[in-house]
């Protein structure tokens, strides 16, 4: 009787995994008749993030164009214009566009800023108490978001979005702070490459709610209305959707988002980011579609503005690489910006980096982009900026520095709070 029922019990554990592998094929085989964009619409439906259709994008690829781009259209606002940013610098292009703001105070246009206070006093050229009295003193409502107070321990959630919202009709967001160094680049660094956006259609108001809700917990006011939540008919042709990261509301929001878009990768993967030291669970995504056969392609800068950092994300790509994908290191500058590419079909652009912080602590915002151009126009200038770099190989990982392999291996054993 003791013999019979093992007997079974063996047999109903083969056909359980016999099921279990047919239903798992099934599965692979029913995703296979879907495009990775559908399949990635899917999963943003699900996750609940917002979706809109009948949007238009203008991607800007330097700091002369977003400025140039944003300047322009803060001289057509009529009602308000609204910012929110992680590093708000008090240098030249800060004063310009104050000068600009002011103008537009006196015609009656409202003017709200928000910046991050970290943000603000960890660069070099911080916005102290009296140049922000003298900002508030041009009819400029500006606030700082969780400021420094004794014991300055409260800083564990930084707000490191990048978004300005004119009269509800455009909306810039991506990569870009306010600083002279998106123009002029850095000393000992050289250019700063990153990337923004220009936003119209619906897809303005989603990102609109992220910065009413950001200013209703700060002043106590409440925006709403038409005047800020206009009615769109369609602008354009393209699919958005707004991944907004909050912490106790939306706590897996950036994870779910590079996850999302490395799991139903069929073709191909092509990542920029400039803190490129992903958590475990994204990590595993990348090899996952190695494994698949995803072609990855990863650039990561040989330069960097924080110490350790560079050399923790050159580790962790030469790992990546020998799993089997194709790393490149730039070296005209410091590549800033956050995107990747998948299937040349779909896109995100925005302001979270593949490191703990932005994945587990800090205010994102990154956009995902369902149109075709737009995704191409990101390739082509990733394939420009592979003439920049170097592709990793295990020769020249050989003959790389000791002590900065050193540094990076010490590096990634630190993923967790880089």
């Amino acid at each position: 009787m003791n013999l019979f029922k093992i007997i079974l019990l063996f047999s109903f554990i083969f056909c359980f995994k016999i099921n279990a592998q047919n239903t798992e094929d099934s599965i692979t085989s029913y995703l296979t008749n879907f495009s990775s964009d559908s399949l990635e619409l899917n999963d943003v439906r699900k996750f609940g993030f917002p979706v809109s259709d009948g949007n238009s994008v203008k991607l800007l690829m330097s700091g002369h164009e977003k400025f140039e781009d944003l300047f322009e259209h803060i001289n057509k606002a009529e009602k308000f214009i609204h910012m929110e940013y992680f590093n708000f610098r008090n240098d030249s292009i800060n004063s310009l566009l104050i000068n600009l703001l002011h103008e537009k105070a006196m015609q009656g246009v409202e003017i709200r800023i928000l910046y991050d206070a970290f943000g603000n006093s960890s660069n070099n050229k911080p916005i102290y108490k009296e140049k922000h009295d003298s900002i508030a003193s041009l009819g400029i409502q500006i606030y700082k978001f969780d400021p420094i107070k004794f014991p300055w321990v409260n800083h564990l959630t930084r707000d490191h979005r990048k978004i300005v919202v004119i009269d509800g009709i455009w909306a810039y967001t991506g990569g870009m702070n306010v600083a002279d160094y998106y123009i002029d680049g850095l000393e000992g660094i050289g250019e700063w490459r990153d990337m923004h956006m220009r936003i119209q259609g619906p897809a303005v108001n989603h990102i609109h709610q992220i910065f009413v809700d950001m200013w209703a917990k700060q002043t106590g006011l409440l925006l709403t209305g038409a005047k800020y939540f206009p009615v769109f008919t369609n602008i354009g042709n393209t699919k958005i959707a707004i991944v907004n990261r909050q912490p106790r509301t939306n706590n897996q929001a950036i994870r779910q988002l590079y996850i999302s878009m490395l799991n139903n990768a069929k073709k191909t993967v092509k990542i920029i980011n400039p803190y490129f030291v992903p958590t475990y669970k994204i990590r595993k995504a990348i090899e996952n579609a190695l494994k698949r056969g995803v072609d990855v392609q990863i650039i990561v800068s040989e330069k960097g503005d924080i110490p350790l950092t560079p050399e923790a994300s050159q580790f962790t790509a030469y790992k990546l690489m020998k799993k089997g994908a194709k790393v490149y290191f730039y070296q005209k500058g410091f590549h800033h910006a956050k995107i990747m590419m998948v299937d040349n079909s779909f896109c995100t652009i925005g302001s979270a980096n593949l490191n703990s912080r932005s994945i587990r602590y800090d205010l994102e915002i990154n956009t995902i982009v369902f149109d075709k151009i737009i995704t191409k126009q990101l390739v082509d200038m990733f394939e420009q900026d592979k003439k920049d770099s170097y592709m990793l190989d295990l020769e020249t990982w050989k003959k790389r520095n000791k002590w900065k392999k050193n540094v990076g291996w010490f590096g990634s054993l630190l993923t967790p709070f880089l």
